[in-house]
């Protein structure tokens, strides 16, 4: 959404630290349950979900740090839904209220009431999915009804609320139209690929009659990954944890709200690239002319290198690795490998990727410095992402043995996660190609049986295994006939 950067850039700085900033005050631990918080050099790394919960809610001398709430916020659905912490959250803030009505800080309760709904409006800006279901929505008018009621005179703190509420009924509007429009156009990558009988003509368009230049077709790419990237929300990423937890089956974080493809559709137009190469390449007749679409991809994806996007990079690597292309011997003897093997050397999967993340460092450090939109763009690969907060969600416990939760680790969780949404926000420098695009979205993709049959047909079986294959795809094709 439009705020969604400037909520980003405000709650977590650079640095991401999650240390007390200047001026927020602190919360005592004559406050209920602050006591079994634990910090480390200033900085909370456990605490019981009580505690983490009261050092959520301000007070009239405290309010928290803006990348705990963050954090804390995003992580807290591992250990309950949204709509169980923002009924706790309002309860918390009932029992502060009747303690300055009843005590002498009374005077002060207009200043509360401003610094709840200001953590209000942080939590409905940065996380708006949390308030589609009637419950969440329900307990924010609760809560805001409470905060109103000192609110007589001058209906400032009436008018935040109202413009909060508005706002976030405007994006949560915002994002159900588009998750609509993205379920109609969903469609499998296999669909879209005939299971051919025999090779196309050779006259039909392929993607160098629209784009023979690598650097225009990287560059459309990256238009696309951005575009499709953009859609992700960091309470979508943190499913990759709450699918894998059981959460000892008491409850199913978000995924009980409203199911959401967007982690899956991004997955899925990796797949879909990588198909498309295979099928450029399988399809083409003459040799002389596959060698050419080869080394064309493979200028491709170099430009993706340079231009930071990994994604596009990988997923036509990948596509050029595939069986049906990587079989084809004789087109392969006739292409000038260099450039390809020093892409494959940038993704050598040894030493868990060793290679590809020093160029990531690398294109994350030009990020941080950069001048122009161009030297900001990063595009990791994303399903080496999602691995890297799974394997960081099961190497280390939610839990530590005293029973407090392991806030170290959900640190670092919403940090990995907070980067990835700060390289989703740069705007794309490159002129939008709608005629490149068109193809590259809607071209006819071959299943894997279709890759083989074009592959065969353009290079022969070689041995046993390439030939009882080769032979059981014609029995299918007549079958089929």
């Amino acid at each position: 959404m439009p705020q969604t950067s400037v909520v980003f850039s405000s709650i977590l700085g650079p640095s991401g630290s999650g240390q007390a900033q200047p001026g927020m005050g602190e919360r005592g631990s004559s406050a209920g349950g602050a006591g079994d918080l634990i910090f480390q050099d200033g900085r909370l790394v456990s605490g019981s979900l009580e505690a983490l919960m009261e050092h959520l809610v301000p007070t009239v001398d405290y309010y928290p740090d803006r990348t705990f709430i963050f954090t804390f916020l995003l992580t807290s659905r591992v250990f309950m839904p949204p709509h169980d912490l923002l009924a706790r959250v309002g309860q918390i803030c009932l029992e502060q209220r009747q303690q300055l009505e009843a005590g002498p800080e009374k005077a002060k309760l207009k200043s509360f009431s401003a610094k709840i709904v200001q953590l209000l409006k942080e939590w409905t800006e940065a996380f708006p999915y949390d308030f589609q279901d009637e419950k969440a929505l329900g307990e924010l008018k609760a809560i805001a009804h409470r905060v109103t009621q000192c609110d007589e005179e001058n209906g400032t703190v009436k008018k935040a609320i109202a413009q909060m509420i508005q706002s976030l009924l405007l994006s949560l509007a915002a994002r159900s139209q588009l998750q609509e429009l993205r379920e109609k156009l969903r469609l499998p990558a296999v669909d879209k690929g005939p299971v051919l009988k025999a090779k196309p003509p050779a006259a039909q368009k392929d993607i160098l009659g629209v784009c023979c230049d690598p650097l225009v077709l990287a560059q459309q790419l990256t238009h696309i990954e951005l575009e499709r990237v953009s859609s992700i929300h960091p309470e979508d990423l943190m499913q990759i944890i709450s699918h894998t937890d059981s959460l000892d089956n008491h409850h199913r974080c978000r995924g009980d709200v409203a199911k959401t493809y967007s982690l899956e559709a991004y997955d899925s137009w990796f797949n879909c690239l990588s198909m498309l190469v295979a099928t450029e390449v399988c399809r083409v007749v003459k040799k002389k002319h596959r060698t050419r679409m080869l080394e064309f991809f493979i200028d491709v994806a170099r430009e993706c290198f340079n231009i930071g996007n990994f994604n596009s990079m990988m997923a036509i690597i990948s596509g050029m690795n595939l069986s049906p292309v990587a079989r084809l011997k004789k087109t392969w003897s006739k292409v000038k490998t260099a450039k390809f093997d020093v892409l494959e050397h940038h993704m050598d999967p040894s030493s868990n990727f060793c290679n590809y993340r020093t160029a990531l460092q690398g294109a994350t450090q030009r990020s941080q410095t950069a001048n122009s939109s161009r030297e900001k763009i990063v595009i990791p690969v994303f399903n080496l992402f999602v691995k890297d907060i799974y394997f960081l969600h099961k190497i280390h416990t939610n839990h530590l043995p005293n029973g407090h939760i392991n806030f170290k680790k959900f640190w670092e969780i919403s940090r990995q996660i907070h980067e990835f949404m700060t390289w989703t926000q740069v705007e794309c420098p490159f002129e939008k190609d709608k005629k490149i695009q068109s193809y590259l979205l809607t071209a006819p993709i071959y299943s894997e049986e279709a890759l083989f049959i074009a592959s065969f047909e353009s290079e022969g079986p070689e041995n046993h295994m390439e030939k009882d294959s080769w032979k059981a795809l014609r029995t299918t094709l007549l079958h089929r006939a």
